[in-house]
């Protein structure tokens, strides 16, 4: 493990800040941590800096509606594991990249994709056609209720909390007309996916445009849900090392209700219904493996029509969200998210 000058319990207020307010002013997220907006700014510098923390760009609530999403579990022979997962992550539409405990699939992929047609290509002809890759199973995602943005550390005290007043976000109703994306759009999103918090200045140079030409475009894309903000960590910052993803069956007419019960369970990281015989999934960030037996008795009694039909350990994450992540689980590397 790479050494690293310890993480405070201001380190870890500023995480949830930020996870409610992405790209607010450091003045404006100092007066509710209690420390100057200076201290603030040197703080995620050092986070950001070990890659104990970064902040960033991702599809917003708009890319379900319009894009597409798909959960690939892949088999390859263990001595293929790492290398295979390597290669895997270089590729732009695997956004995320999970080696999972020997047992079940050998490796879980987020892929994204503007279509169907796009994930059909990806897992056809790159994917497949990798050495070591024995299996495919390609589960799309039909709804997505709950996604990383939207998990918090939970290190603000209510006080805090109220404090930061109302968290940054898209459009409430979800339903703005999804933005058209031009060259200079993209070229925005690239930046952001690298670093959310550049400013609008830094943005204004590295695009060649102005300012106020950067807000207007960031605005929008905001505001119709097309990217959001996710500030998110090394899993030894968060105290949770154990990553679960749960493949259930339940009947047709009940998938859209049961949602709703799987995200209040502590560590919910991801709930979606998924096409296959197994039409929910759902991933828990969990302090010890015994939290699994735990949450899955806790679902069996909430929600008694709900099969649980596979459990996916997760031994290590070696991409997250278009970051690349080390055995520590902290980011070297990004490879920008590019489906929008």
């Amino acid at each position: 493990m790479k050494e690293s000058s310890s993480v405070t319990e201001l380190d870890l207020a500023l995480v949830h800040a930020l996870q409610i307010r992405p790209r607010a002013a450091w003045t404006d997220l100092a007066p509710s941590l209690g420390v100057t907006a200076v201290t603030l700014a040197r703080r995620w510098e050092r986070l950001t800096g070990e890659g104990l923390a970064w902040l960033s760009a991702v599809p917003g609530p708009a890319f379900s509606r319009t894009r597409c999403s798909a959960f690939v579990l892949v088999r390859c022979p263990p001595a293929a594991r790492e290398p295979l997962a390597a290669r895997i992550a270089e590729l732009d539409e695997a956004a995320t990249v999970e080696l999972t405990a020997p047992g079940g699939a050998d490796l879980l992929l987020d892929v994204l994709a503007p279509d169907v047609a796009g994930v059909h290509r990806f897992v056809d002809e790159r994917l497949a056609r990798l050495p070591g890759v024995s299996a495919v199973d390609c589960l799309f995602a039909t709804s997505l209720y709950t996604e990383g943005s939207r998990w918090r550390l939970g290190s603000l005290d209510s006080a805090q909390l109220s404090a930061l007043g109302r968290p940054d976000g898209t459009d409430p109703d979800g339903e703005a007309p999804a933005a058209a994306l031009g060259a200079v759009d993209r070229e925005l999103l690239d930046a952001l996916a690298r670093d959310g918090r550049l400013g609008l200045a830094a943005l204004a140079e590295r695009l060649g445009t102005s300012a106020a030409t950067v807000r207007r475009r960031l605005g929008r894309l905001t505001r119709s849900g097309t990217v959001a903000f996710r500030c998110d960590t090394s899993r030894d910052l968060t105290g949770l090392p154990v990553s679960v993803t749960f493949r259930g069956r339940a009947p047709v007419r009940e998938v859209n209700g049961l949602h709703r019960t799987l995200a209040t369970l502590p560590g919910c990281r991801l709930v979606a219904a998924v096409t296959g015989s197994a039409n929910v999934l759902a991933t828990y960030w969990l302090p010890g493996i015994g939290g699994v037996q735990h949450h899955e008795t806790v679902m069996s009694a909430r929600l008694p029509s709900l099969e649980i039909t596979d459990r996916l350990i997760g031994a290590r994450t070696v991409k997250r969200m278009g970051h690349l992540l080390d055995a520590d689980g902290r980011r070297t590397a990004t490879r920008p998210i590019r489906s929008w």
